[in-house]
């Protein structure tokens, strides 16, 4: 199970180009539409997007209505409801990540034309587009910062209860909507992907316990991008229980190609190995020769006592025998392609007791 959560830690990984090799640790690679989904899933499904948009403090909208020289405020303007109806994610080779969203803002307010006082409901498409980059790598961290945040508007609609929509309104709402919204939006987005991406950095840096040890997990550098790859690099320490590290050799690791895939991960082999010494960790096991437990045991017994040398003191030709195995030594796990192999040295030994109660060695192997 502890090895299930050391791949579902890499579900927010970036990618790495097929060719590229990498420093020690574990590699990972996924497709821009795996990226788009998990960004889907923290921004909006989460509702963390509708959160920071509730709490736009939106300005007033103050002007005259033209030719009829009439007074014009909007007070009280606020959110009643985003709804959000795409989000999509393309890689830019060399710059990071371009995310775009589509939504339509519901604002409610207090629209004031000459002495007419009544409530006004705004309906603005909007679709938000920004390029988002990963900079100062440090210990683990990265620092993500949004370029080129542009808002472009489509239908900017209003209703006021009475119906006495002018043209002068309509364009006032427009030319002021347009023109405040876009700083706004900007803002909330910058602190919605910075929010995500103190989260998906909390499971690239973290400490996974497994068996009788642990291992730790760090971003190994700053985040690269190709035209199909969001590239990512992990460094893995494997610790034992008292804390010391177990060191593994981490020859350069090539990637497959995705080929339609949302995931791919590559495991170095040392890395395996270190891990699975951690995870296979048996106690001595010692089984009776029955022939409950033992289907051999009758013969078992028969064949030990024509070898038992006649003068052997202390042995009992009629004492229960015992099979004891223990795993010697470190599992190893040799990766080919389309084939793993995973190796356990064991030493099991046929004992038997004395008449006073000691155990007598009889048989040593090991395989």
């Amino acid at each position: 199970m502890k090895m299930f959560q050391l791949f579902g830690i890499l579900l927010f990984c970036g990618l790495l180009t097929p060719s590229r090799e990498v420093p020690p640790g574990l590699s990972c690679a996924v497709s821009p539409r795996a990226v788009q989904n998990v960004l889907a899933g923290a921004i909006l499904q989460n509702g963390l997007l509708q959160q920071h948009l509730q709490s736009l403090l939106l300005p007033n909208i103050v002007g005259d209505g033209g030719l009829l020289n009439l007074h014009i405020s909007i007070t009280g303007l606020r959110l009643i409801k985003a709804r959000f109806l795409d989000l999509s994610v393309m890689l830019l080779p060399g710059i990071g990540v371009q995310m775009s969203i589509a939504m339509k803002l519901d604002l409610r307010g207090n629209c004031l034309m000459g002495l007419l006082s009544e409530v006004i409901d705004i309906a603005a498409e909007v679709s938000i587009g920004m390029n988002i980059k990963c900079t100062n790598y440090e210990s683990g961290t990265v620092q993500v910062i949004i370029e080129d945040c542009l808002c472009i508007f489509g239908d900017i609609k209003l209703n006021l209860l009475s119906g006495l929509l002018s043209l002068s309104l309509s364009d006032l709402v427009h030319a002021q909507l347009t023109g405040t919204l876009p700083a706004l939006l900007c803002s909330v987005m910058n602190a919605v992907v910075n929010i995500v991406n103190v989260q998906l950095l909390s499971t690239l840096n973290a400490v996974i316990q497994i068996g009788t040890g642990a291992i730790q997990y760090q971003l190994a550098n700053t985040p690269f991008t190709t035209d199909s790859f969001l590239g990512l690099d992990l460094e893995a320490v494997v610790q034992q229980a008292g804390g010391s590290i177990i060191p593994y050799d981490s020859s350069p690791l090539p990637l497959p190609p995705l080929r339609n895939k949302l995931l791919v991960v590559g495991v170095y082999q040392g890395f395996l190995n270190a891990a699975l010494g951690l995870l296979i960790r048996r106690q001595v096991q010692t089984f009776a020769c029955t022939p409950e437990a033992f289907s051999g045991a009758k013969q078992l017994r028969e064949a030990v006592t024509k070898l038992l040398p006649a003068g052997c003191s202390g042995c009992s030709r009629t004492s229960p025998l015992s099979v004891k195995i223990a795993l010697s030594g470190s599992p190893r796990c040799s990766l080919e392609v389309n084939k793993a192999t995973l190796r356990l040295s064991v030493s099991i030994q046929l004992l038997s007791q004395r008449s006073d109660g000691s155990l007598l060695s009889l048989l040593l192997l090991r395989a």
